[in-house]
Order: C-alpha cells, then structure tokens, then sequence
C-alpha cells in the first residue's frame, strides 16, 4: 500500500535533492493532496445523479466524497443556489498515495490509446491538473453497474516552487508524461 511513499523517501527525494541543488530537505518538493472533481449538470433534473457518482468516486478513492452546490443562481443554466452540482473528494496521506499509484500503474494503461499524460498541464506554480473522460477506467467500477459515463478532473498539489520541479517530482513517482 505504501510503496509508492516508500519511493518517495528512498529514491525521489535524494533524487530532487541532488538534480536542484537544495541545502535542506525541507525544499525538497512533496506531494500535498490529490483532489478529484466530478462536476454533474445532469444533478438539475436527475436527483439520483449525486447518489451514483458518490458511490463511483467513493469505490475508486475509498472515502466518502463532499457533495458541492452551487454559490449562485444563473437563470440561463437552471440553476439555484444551494442545488447540488458535484461532488469532490481530497485525498491525503496513504490514500493519497495508494490513489496515485493505482491510477498510474492500473487505471490510466486502460485507456483505449493511451500515450502518456499531457506534460504541459501545470499551472505555474507547480500543481498538475489532469482530466479523465470515463470512470471505467478504474478496475473498482463495474461495467454493469454503471448508469452513465462520467468524467473527472484529479489535481496533484505539490509543494514544488516552479513546475519543472513538479514535473521532475512526478516523473520520478511513475507519472507517464508524453514523450
């Protein structure tokens, strides 16, 4: 469960710490949390919506997901305040790790002409943001099972400064960038 952390602790960090230079290791980066979203727009007319994305995201991360409604009233989407819209689950610690290494070394293999995950999603101060078009991917959603298929957006928060060391951090922890 913890290998992923073992790694860390083993060989990325001596790793960051040599390639950057770093005096202690306490400017190594590190892993913050992983927060996953699933925005639902079909929550409105549907409200057995909520209840089957909460069971999907609960399978895949093994925590129950927050459910998010809205801030504000838009007349033009049929939206009130206070109307669920989402859920969202952040994940920190084993979890978080047991996560990232399931969707790297099982989940994201799945994906029907899988390349790598694009390299140019970070936001500029070193978080990685990734979508994923269909939660079949994750070997804990059964296929039969399913109502509609779902996307989501995971975003890995680091402590990283810039994102090339974000992206050295993640290279280093199996993520599988486009060549």
């Amino acid at each position: 469960m913890a290998r992923l952390k073992e790694t860390y602790k083993a060989e990325v960090a001596p790793a960051l710490m040599k390639k950057f230079g770093y005096k202690s290791v306490m400017q190594i980066p590190k892993l913050n949390k992983i927060v996953i979203n699933v925005g639902a727009g079909e929550a409105k007319e549907n409200s057995k919506a909520i209840d089957s994305i909460t069971t999907d995201i609960s399978a895949i991360t093994g925590q129950k997901p927050q459910v998010r409604k809205a801030k504000k009233s838009v007349a033009n989407f049929k939206l009130r305040a206070g109307m669920p819209i989402g859920v969202r689950v952040t994940l920190r610690g084993d979890r978080m790790y047991e996560f990232m290494d399931r969707l790297f070394n099982v989940a994201l293999p799945r994906v029907r002409d899988f390349r790598g995950i694009n390299p140019n999603s970070f936001d500029g101060r070193g978080n990685y943001n990734m979508g994923v078009k269909e939660q079949l991917i994750f070997p804990e959603i059964e296929y039969d099972k399913i109502d509609k298929v779902r996307g989501m957006d995971i975003t890995f928060v680091t402590t990283a400064k810039n994102d090339e060391e974000a992206r050295q951090l993640l290279e280093l922890m199996g993520a599988p960038f486009e060549r």
